[in-house]
């Protein structure tokens, strides 16, 4: 967007969410921690940013982009006052294909610039106000403040600091000012060099544009370096400040020694260092050394770099880079009319380059301990010992990241081990879930099953009553009608006895039906299953315990009915035991508002392909004439009678061995 006629800036960097891909290490990279992530988006603090662009050299996804003013420049290329372009002395880095430097000067002019100045003239007269500095015994130790995110890092997170600040200005401002007292104060300036913090530095500056935007303009114009006729920079050159933007380019314009002996300046450079040395400096630890501070490696490092190394052979490569720059320089100092420089130089000995600077403080107060502590608690971490420090949430510490969630800045998901733990438990409660909604759908198709057979039984049921009833009741008046000792008597017995089992054949299946009415009374639970417990003959290989974990045996059931269930359920567990006998045990529980039995036994288990068929009507394992199959489905009728629920599991694996079989009858306390 173009931000020349609105007055407003767009924040310096931000955030393409669409391609954050929760990776951390935009949080990791930024020395100030201005990046909050939210819902797991990586979001850009605007009033904590620095500007040093670290998360835009680092993002792999190219999630994170600086604010560009290529726009703003060509506004100001086609306004009709005199536009200047300044460059900074780390081009032979960037454009390292180009190896006449006068075709890359021509390249720039040919977008419309009126002027083009080396920035490195700045960096030689700034270079001599240090040395001024660092010669004298009149000034205290300072930090360099050429470096606009040192600046700004110092001003917002160490304000007690900002008075160690040089009052100097940075390359580009001191060239500013140059270009103006030279061509006047009406010239507009356009500053093209590696720093995104360059953009927010000053206003003495009208736009400022990395060199990927500089190569985008350039590719627009479709122009090629043989295109193009050489030509110089604008006077003046610069001398020694061409090696300023490599590691101690500082101390090597000013023509200055790093002399561990005199201990006089400390350089520190890249995220890490240069935090240390502010922080031991504020210690006192180092207080008698000048500072000479970068954020990035040397400004070849700067995030205005082009990041292709395939298209473009310098890229990322520091040495190569260091290398470019030097070869420029040395060249430079070797061709250039030194007198004329140095006139230059002299002409410009007055040049006003004070700068003050601003406390700006916006650190965050320390949480209380307590709240600390209650963060690293919920992620699993209870004494020092558990704090891992592995960084993978971006920050050195456990405790930086409970400090951080505290702020606002950061989310518990962050911390990779508390994260790992949290998806294997919901791994297990998937699992669970899993094996509940089979569970549930398994009953579910029983459910739909036996509610067929149920209407199929009731209907039986209904049609046998009648006929029933009354061979029952003729063949009862034959037998009275016939004589004591007529041998037609005992074929009546068969038939009413045949009559009578078929009648209680038909009350199973309205039992199976639901059909029947409970008699509801309040009853103790333990005392019904020890009166069935006592019904049952067991041999003696068989014992049976009964296990009461409820403080209120109080249920609301229907005597008769339940007891024939227990029975029933004993009974089978029994017949079920090998030879060698074993344990039954019956343990009773009770769960929110219902009550649930556990019946175990020591048998061979229920096969597989007779677990879907337990329920049903007429099936039964035993031989014929042992059973009727009704037991278990007239279970299944009384129970669903009195609004509970009966499950089972069992194993009959002949490979594993048989692990008996377990019946659960759940029972509300409250009938209906």
């Amino acid at each position: 967007m173009d931000t020349s006629d609105t007055g407003r800036k767009e924040q310096l960097v931000s955030t393409i969410k669409e391609r954050c891909r929760v990776c951390y290490t935009c949080v990791r990279e930024c020395p100030a921690k201005a990046i909050r992530i939210i819902n797991g988006q990586a979001e850009v603090v605007a009033e904590r940013c620095i500007g040093c662009g670290n998360c835009v050299k680092v993002c792999s996804q190219n999630a994170k982009v600086f604010r560009k003013e290529i726009n703003k420049a060509k506004y100001l290329l086609k306004s009709p006052q005199k536009v200047a372009a300044l460059i900074a002395p780390s081009f032979p880095a960037e454009f390292s294909e180009i190896k006449n430097h006068r075709l890359f000067v021509s390249l720039v002019r040919a977008q419309g610039f009126d002027y083009v100045f080396e920035v490195s003239f700045g960096a030689d007269l700034v270079a001599r106000e240090y040395k001024k500095i660092i010669q004298s015994n009149h000034f205290p130790p300072v930090i360099s403040s050429d470096c606009p995110a040192i600046v700004r890092y110092i001003e917002y997170y160490h304000p007690d600091l900002v008075a160690s600040l040089a009052n100097i200005v940075s390359p580009m401002v001191a060239m500013a000012r140059v270009a103006r007292k030279k061509s006047g104060n009406d010239l507009k300036l356009v500053f093209i060099g590696p720093c995104v913090a360059k953009k927010d530095e000053c206003e003495e500056i009208d736009a400022v544009i990395t060199y990927r935007e500089l190569r985008e303009m350039i590719a627009e114009k479709g122009l090629k370096p043989a295109e193009v006729y050489p030509t110089e920079f604008d006077p003046p050159l610069g001398g020694r400040g061409s090696i300023f933007p490599v590691s101690r380019g500082l101390l090597n314009t000013m023509g200055v020694k790093e002399d561990i002996f005199e201990r006089n300046v400390i350089v520190a450079e890249g995220k890490r260092d240069f935090q240390e040395a502010i922080k031991e400096f504020e210690s006192g630890q180092i207080a008698q050394e000048h500072l000479e501070l970068l954020c990035c490696e040397g400004c070849i490092m700067g995030p205005g770099m082009s990041p292709y190394p395939s298209m473009f052979p310098s890229s990322g490569r520091r040495y190569r880079k260091r290398a470019s720059v030097s070869d420029y320089a040395l060249h430079k100092l070797e061709t250039m009319d030194m007198e004329v420089w140095q006139k230059a130089y002299d002409d410009f000995s007055d040049l006003d380059l004070f700068r003050a600077f601003e406390v700006k403080d916006i650190r965050n107060e320390r949480p209380d301990p307590q709240q600390v502590s209650a963060i690293l608690e919920k992620m699993g971490k209870f004494d020092p010992g558990d704090h891992l420090d592995c960084g993978a949430c971006g920050y050195d510490s456990c405790e930086d990241h409970a400090i951080a969630i505290i702020q606002g800045l950061a989310e518990h998901e962050m911390c990779l081990p508390y994260t790992i733990e949290k998806l294997h438990n919901y791994i297990n409660e998937l699992n669970i879930s899993n094996e509940r909604l089979a569970n549930t759908q398994e009953a579910l198709r029983q459910s739909e099953k036996l509610a067929g057979m149920g209407q199929l039984s009731a209907g039986i049921a209904h049609e046998l009553n009648n006929p029933l009833g009354i061979i029952t009741m003729y063949s009862n008046i034959l037998k009275d009608e016939s004589p004591a000792d007529d041998p037609i008597r005992k074929d009546l017995d068969l038939i009413a006895e045949q009559a009578e089992r078929c009648k209680k054949i038909v009350g199973g299946l309205l039992n199976f039906a639901r059909k029947n009415q409970v008699n509801i009374t309040q009853i103790d639970i333990n005392h019904l299953i020890e009166t069935a417990i006592n019904t049952i003959i067991t041999p003696e290989s068989v014992t049976i315990s009964l296990e009461s974990k409820i403080n209120n045996p109080l249920v609301q059931l229907d005597w008769d009915q339940m007891t024939q269930v227990f029975t029933n359920l004993i009974r089978n567990a029994v017949e079920a035991m090998p030879e060698e006998g074993g344990k039954i045990r019956i343990i009773v529980e009770e769960k929110d508002t219902e009550v649930v039995v556990h019946l175990q036994d020591a048998g061979m288990g229920i096969t597989e392909e007779n677990k879907a068929k337990l329920f049903t009507p007429f099936f039964t394992t035993k031989p014929i004439g042992k059973g009727t199959g009704l037991g278990l489905p007239i279970i299944y009728g009384i129970v669903k009678m009195h609004k509970g629920n009966i499950t089972f599991t069992s194993n009959a694996d002949p490979q594993k061995g048989a692990t008996g079989t377990t019946f659960t009858i759940t029972l509300p306390r409250l009938h209906g």
